[in-house]
């Protein structure tokens, strides 16, 4: 039963690509991009709206030079196997060629019981089938099988980056067969650039559902939706079916633009709750990638009759 919790929105201001993880201790984590694209920070509350408050924890700063000195995107954290790990994506330089930044994928470890505490080692670069722009890596387990989610690009398929499923066999080892499960393939998917990214994995009501941002980081942001079976071979790209239009989209009525980029978490009530970031204006000058308004944001996620996930529209601000 929807208990019709409201969050204070922005959650957190000007923090990007936000990961809420509710571990066993009771604790909700919290990492995201900074503006400045230079550091990993981490904090923890134990509530969701305890986390707009929560002292923060430089885990990890990028550096001067080489793969790890550049537009440090969108960490996860993720335990795994009595250990954290972080995920994130990383460049050489901020320049692109040929519209494409040269980002790769890499994991960070840490096997302190609070991971504020303790030291984070790297782990190094997570290697896929091709040496190319790669970001926005999550994992999820299904049946006793650790499953990693990612976008790249593929240098025989135009377009900026598509999804790709692999199984691990290590939280920083991809082993068997690397399968493509989206590509940007309607118009709103592809306005500005054509991009499938950002992935975060949900399991309800007998399937997997992995939600995931399309086009441009401005105004056209928004996000789709894959489904799979929970007992299909998940390898399979014929498993997984894509939502023919957005599920989640710049609401002109409520004064939010670019909804994306967001992760689950479930709150204190047993609900799910969606975590997202969004501006709340539209027009933007200069790059938006470095516009740095792009808030945390949190609302509850509700349910079709039917078991899939009805993520409404971004929710007015409701704090000054």
């Amino acid at each position: 039963m929807s208990t019709n919790k409201e969050y204070s929105n922005p959650l957190v201001e000007q923090r990007a690509d936000p990961w809420v993880y509710k571990h066993t201790d009771g604790y909700y984590y919290f990492t995201a991009s900074v503006p400045e694209y230079d550091r990993i920070e981490v904090r923890r509350a134990e509530t969701i709206e305890g986390l707009r408050d929560a002292a923060t924890v430089v885990a990890w700063r990028k550096y001067e030079t080489g793969p790890l000195s550049a537009n440090i995107w969108a960490p996860e954290i993720h335990y795994i196997a009595g250990k954290w790990y972080i995920y994130f994506a990383a460049a050489r330089t901020t320049e692109t060629n040929d519209g494409l930044f040269d980002h790769r994928m890499f994991v960070l470890e840490n096997e302190s019981p609070n991971p504020l505490e303790g030291s984070w080692t790297e782990k190094g670069q997570l290697k896929t089938a091709w040496e190319s722009f790669a970001l926005d890596a999550t994992t999820f387990e299904h049946n006793g099988v650790l499953y990693y989610v990612w976008a790249q690009k593929d240098p025989e398929i135009p377009g900026n980056s598509n999804l790709y499923i692999s199984e691990m066999s290590s939280p920083w080892t991809l082993t068997g067969r690397q399968t493509m499960i989206a590509t940007p393939e309607y118009e709103w998917e592809k306005i500005g650039f054509s991009v499938n990214e950002g992935a975060a994995v949900l399991k309800r009501n007998g399937r997997i559902f992995i939600s995931f941002s399309a086009s441009a980081t401005d105004f056209n942001y928004c996000m789709g939706l894959l489904t799979a079976d929970e007992n299909s071979d998940l390898l399979d790209a014929a498993s997984w079916k894509k939502h023919p239009e957005p599920v989640f989209k710049t609401s002109e009525e409520t004064g939010q633009y670019g909804p994306g980029h967001n992760s689950f978490t479930v709150n204190e009530h047993g609900e799910d709750v969606l975590i997202y970031h969004a501006r709340n204006y539209k027009e933007i000058t200069g790059d938006p990638l470095y516009d740095p308004n792009r808030h945390t944001r949190a609302q509850v996620l509700g349910w079709n009759e039917d078991g899939t996930p009805d993520f409404g529209v971004p929710v007015k601000d409701s704090r000054n």
